[in-house]
């Protein structure tokens, strides 16, 4: 849903909302492409490209991306999700969520997901498989970076269901319920890490999530729902004391999560593995996530709420170039691959002719169907 469809031309539309998701959705184009020239090796067995090139601070970039670009795209779900239930009624809902995330989901999954494993292959001078090994029924890697669509689906279910059942958060303070997630998604996380294994995955055919990560990306979600319904982004921010608090104090939670990251490289065995080690690991993550969510959030409200028609044109085409970035990486990727230069002239070449690219194919994409429709 775009935040247009709450706010009528000519009303207050909430600009900002629009312009941070379509940033966010850059940012995890910039840590996919990371994941190309990336030094640990970390990406190396299953992502559609691995440059030989690679560039050390890409890794630690990424572990930024990595703590809240997806919490962020959960949020800001969670905080449209509300007025579009209004507006329909359950059973109207249920077919514009399948519409709009499950059917873009089975058309990638049966033809992106080949081409990713196409392209995997050939990148590596592997020999190509039998057709059955390309689809992700029969791959390892399941559905790699489209997990997110089936898994917001589910959420916006759940969240059906609870407003059926008349199952809503208490009307408590956003300090309050930001928290009960943090302590939450921190008992959450280290006991399933324990149970299941540290940084595990659940992949099926139809649903994939980080094992530790799914509350967090849940109660994210219905945070957004909660800024909503107490209408707690309707005024612009009056003072900046909060703000420059957390601005200056933010790189403590932030750096000691990337020294949590690091550790393991240099000290392989030993404090690793312990409990201690998976306490620091995610107390440290959620007080970055919660530092970055807000400076996110309200550095847009303060500098970004407006519009435009370069804004207009990729806040429209955002959730296509999701969809589809990655198969531009490996494209433009293993074009870059063999190219004598610098990982440090690849890594800018390959995110500018991904994104847009992207843009371009979305772009041309609305230009057909609107003409088709058309006529």
């Amino acid at each position: 849903m775009n935040i247009n469809e709450m706010h009528p031309v000519g009303s207050n539309r909430l600009c900002w909302v629009d312009n941070l998701r379509t940033i966010i959705i850059f940012l995890v184009v910039l840590y996919h492409i990371g994941g190309v020239y990336e030094s640990a090796g970390l990406w190396a067995s299953f992502w559609i490209v691995d440059d030989p090139s690679t560039i050390v601070w890409v890794g630690i970039v990424g572990i930024m991306f990595d703590i809240f670009v997806m919490p962020a795209m959960f949020f800001i779900s969670g905080f449209l999700v509300v007025t579009s239930l209004q507006k329909k009624t359950g059973w109207g809902f249920v077919k514009g969520k399948f519409r709009r995330l499950m059917v873009p989901w089975v058309i990638a999954v049966f033809t992106l997901i080949p081409i990713y494993k196409f392209i995997f292959l050939y990148s590596r001078n592997l020999p190509q498989e039998h057709w059955s090994n390309y689809f992700h029924l029969t791959n390892p890697n399941s559905q790699n970076w489209l997990w997110f669509l089936p898994v917001l689906f589910m959420f916006n279910m759940i969240f059906l269901l609870m407003e059926k059942a008349k199952i809503r958060i208490p009307n408590i303070s956003i300090t309050t319920a930001v928290l009960i997630a943090f302590f939450a998604g921190i008992a959450f996380s280290y006991y399933i890490g324990g149970a299941l294994g540290f940084r595990s995955w659940t992949l099926t055919p139809l649903i994939d999530f980080e094992n530790e990560r799914l509350l967090m990306y849940f109660l994210t979600f219905l945070l957004g729902t909660l800024c909503f319904r107490q209408n707690l982004f309707a005024e612009k921010p009056k003072t900046k004391l909060l703000y420059n608090v957390i601005n200056s104090i933010a790189w403590i939670p932030i750096t000691a999560h990337i020294f949590a990251r690091l550790y393991p490289f240099f000290y392989h065995e030993g404090f690793s593995v312990t409990p201690l080690y998976r306490i620091i690991w995610w107390v440290s993550f959620y007080l970055s996530l919660i530092c970055l969510m807000y400076l996110m959030i309200e550095s847009f409200r303060r500098y970004l709420d407006k519009s435009g028609n370069l804004w207009d044109l990729l806040n429209k085409s955002s959730y296509g170039v999701y969809i589809i970035h990655v198969i531009m990486i490996g494209v433009f990727g293993t074009l870059l691959l063999n190219l004598t230069i610098p990982a440090e002239v690849k890594y800018p070449l390959l995110i500018l002719s991904t994104y847009l690219v992207s843009n371009f194919v979305v772009w041309t994409y609305h230009s057909v169907k609107f003409k088709f429709k058309g006529k």
